[in-house]
């Protein structure tokens, strides 16, 4: 059996695969990835594996993201740190889960309920997957307020351009207006839509809807027009590529 791993935390996955050879040397890890962006650009490279680990929670969205890229779904235990209360959901869909820390006892448990799942029909188990992604929907924020003079003002997500770093501050730019506000890029990528924003480099978190034309770039990179234009020129940087086209194609 072929398995992949999608986790974040490099510790968390590192064990899991340790426990997946200790306690199942049948199971062949393939990979490790630790995103949604990542894991759409592996499985675009790759045929399915039988079976996929799946963290809910990941730093650019959650593992129902990329189950909805997929065509068809292997077969999935999910690995969570969500509390007990919130597992009702797992259990009411049949659908098995690992909770963290991972317990080798728990591991072989839900390999040996794998060989029930077999029996499920494709259908009713993609529909059972999707009923479990309602529960654990993520909420990103709506709206910044920033201060402009001696007044703020509420500025909502969907009007910003795109946010960048410059000179030791961060900024939003909407059509009209550059605006400063007191968020890292590292903040703010957490709290926005990965649908509806990149961050193509460490300077510039893009929104979509501003990206107006896309070029080839030397060393590999690309070079993005946006709308409002900036003073300098916007490059996604060369590791981030991949996965800058396959959100902007999405």
């Amino acid at each position: 059996m072929k398995a992949i791993i999608i986790e974040d935390e490099a510790l968390s996955a590192k064990r899991l695969a340790k426990l997946i050879r200790e306690s199942l040397p049948h199971i062949e890890v393939l990979s490790i990835l630790g995103s949604v962006n990542e894991s759409l650009a592996w499985f675009s490279e790759n045929e399915y594996p039988d079976l996929i680990f799946l963290d809910i929670q990941l730093g650019d969205g959650t593992g129902f993201e990329i189950l909805k890229k997929l065509k068809g779904y292997p077969h999935i235990i999910f690995t969570t740190a969500y509390e007990e209360y919130a597992l009702d959901a797992f259990k009411y869909n049949s659908i098995d889960y690992l909770l963290k820390p991972i317990d080798s006892k728990e591991l072989v448990r839900a390999i040996n309920k794998l060989e029930e799942i077999h029996k499920t029909e494709q259908g009713v188990y993609q529909d059972k997957i999707e009923a479990l992604s309602k529960h654990f929907m993520p909420s990103f924020r709506e709206r910044f307020l920033v201060k402009v003079g001696m007044q703020f003002k509420s500025v909502l997500t969907q009007d910003v351009a795109y946010f960048y770093y410059h000179d030791g501050l961060s900024y939003l730019q909407t059509k009209d207006q550059c605006l400063p506000i007191d968020y890292t890029l590292d903040q703010l990528i957490n709290e926005l839509n990965p649908k509806d924003f990149f961050r193509i480099n460490r300077q510039f978190i893009v929104s979509l809807n501003a990206v107006q034309e896309i070029h080839a770039y030397f060393n590999s990179r690309l070079l993005l027009n946006l709308s409002p234009s900036t003073e300098t020129e916007v490059i996604v940087s060369r590791e981030r590529v991949l996965s800058f086209k396959l959100w902007a194609g999405q």
